[in-house]
């Protein structure tokens, strides 16, 4: 085969994506020799930091790194830029963690599909925060849906699933990142199945679905009326955003505590929000049927630290009740 005659059987692909997450799968697109990347769509850059500065998404700032052109419209139901993403000529759209609803129009732009990879194992947790959802839950595995897009929220056919254990100790973030990259081998597995005409679709089962809302920083307060286990999921589904978090009383008044690691203590029990003991192993604080262990926390306005660091600045005496402001 001539090289032109290769160039010209490159399928040409739009991804679409804001998050992190996107990343390994759009770094997969962008180093994939069937594949030309035509353009990148992300959300327009938000203020971050103290100082409040715009900020490029990770998926923007790889595109503009490989010089792949960059759509970031405000509202994408818009028509102009509907009309942005039809002149594209795709024969594929790629959407992760975008963070817009698409039109009808979009997702019939592509020329063979519009497909989304969901961080889920559908239709187990649609919406948009299944991971967390699924540690949460006590889930044993999650994985990634490549799926093709419909209108519905996360409703569309599966083409192929890609599945991971749950860790023991996993957090949010750990998931996160794992899921990242499976999306990106579970997007090379079926790449070569679209490309031959040949990927299966199958409907999901709608007797088997959850809802996994967006989460808000309210989430992740601690009902310390729960068992160690709810506790424990909830910290670690939480960690790192928007992170579990209780109200520790001071002279001040009550100021938050976030919480990013635990142990269970099934065997020890007190008060349900209240301290046993604070020493260098840290906060042992009671629960609905036992106790927990604060292992890693970190006070508004300092830094993320060791419970037992933390103690050594901030004494909290046993009998002390946490929770809500």
């Amino acid at each position: 085969m001539t090289e032109p005659d290769a160039a010209a059987r490159r399928m040409r692909v739009v991804f679409m994506g804001t998050g992190e997450i996107g990343v390994p799968a759009f770094r997969w697109l962008l180093a994939a020799p069937e594949c030309e990347v035509v353009a990148a769509v992300s959300q327009p850059d938000k203020p971050a930091g103290r100082k409040l500065e715009l900020r490029a998404s990770a998926i923007k700032q790889l595109a503009v790194e490989r010089g792949v052109p960059v759509l970031q419209p405000v509202r994408m139901r818009a028509p102009d830029a509907v009309a942005e993403i039809v002149a594209l000529r795709a024969d594929v759209i790629v959407v992760m963690a975008y963070g817009q609803i698409l039109p009808k129009a979009v997702l019939e732009a592509a020329r063979l599909a519009c497909l989304n990879l969901h961080a889920s194992l559908l239709p187990r947790w649609r919406g948009a925060a299944p991971i967390q959802a699924a540690i949460e839950a006590g889930d044993q595995a999650s994985g990634v849906t490549v799926m093709y897009m419909a209108e519905g929220l996360d409703t569309g056919d599966i083409l192929l699933l890609r599945a991971t254990p749950i860790g023991r100790r996993e957090t949010g973030g750990s998931l996160h990142d794992r899921l990242g990259v499976i999306a990106a081998e579970a997007l090379a597995e079926a790449w070569p199945l679209l490309a031959a005409g040949c990927a299966p679709r199958f409907p999901q089962d709608e007797t088997q679905t959850n809802y996994a809302p967006k989460l808000a920083r309210e989430n992740g307060a601690i009902d310390w009326a729960a068992t160690p286990r709810e506790i424990d999921r909830r910290i670690r589904a939480m960690n790192p955003w928007p992170a579990a978090h209780t109200f520790l009383p001071t002279p001040e008044g009550p100021r938050q505590l976030k919480v990013f690691s635990c142990i269970q203590h099934r065997r020890e029990s007190g008060p349900a929000g209240g301290v046993l003991r604070a020493d260098r192993r840290g906060l042992l604080v009671g629960a609905g049927t036992g106790a927990v262990l604060l292992r890693e926390v970190q006070m508004e306005g300092k830094k993320r630290m060791p419970a037992g660091e933390f103690l050594r600045g901030h004494p909290v005496a046993a009998g002390t009740l946490l929770g809500a402001r």
